[in-house]
């Protein structure tokens, strides 16, 4: 099944000066195709426009309501790539709901930690000037490991 990634940009606003867009109209196209094929130089594909209402604050106490036009993107990702950022992208408090329904808290996916650094001995870094590495440091193993 293929998964998909989506990014959510905001419409232009007004259109854009091109030679023989004279109307409205022709001006918002321009704007929206340049919008379009931006996102599509990225790898992005465009999916729809959606139209959102909220509300706006307009003073110290006034609200109005006010209608939000954005355009919906989106591209294909990898089947590993999308099961590591599921875990990742889910808020904490989801798994933390455990706690009110009953359910035990160690139903959340356990995802190992990267490794990305081994470090020697496990001290901290000195403060100071730069000095030259020494002999059977990090750095001399990182430079004999083979490419």
């Amino acid at each position: 099944m293929q998964h998909y990634e989506y990014k959510v940009v905001p419409a232009p606003a007004e259109g854009e000066r091109a030679r023989g867009a004279k109307t409205t109209e022709a001006r918002m196209a321009v704007a929206l195709a340049s919008t379009i094929n931006a996102e599509a130089r990225e790898g992005w594909e465009y999916v729809r426009s959606d139209m959102l209402q909220t509300t706006e604050r307009t003073g110290l106490s006034k609200r109005r309501q006010v209608y939000v036009s954005l355009l919906v993107f989106r591209r294909p990702v990898e089947a590993a790539a999308t099961e590591a950022t599921a875990t990742e992208a889910a808020p904490k408090s989801f798994f933390r709901l455990g706690r009110l329904t009953g359910r035990a808290e160690s139903a959340a996916p356990a995802v190992a930690p990267k490794l990305l650094l081994e470090r020697d001995g496990g001290a901290a870094p000195k403060l100071g000037p730069a000095e030259p590495p020494e002999e059977g440091t990090a750095a001399k193993k990182v430079s004999e490991t083979p490419s």
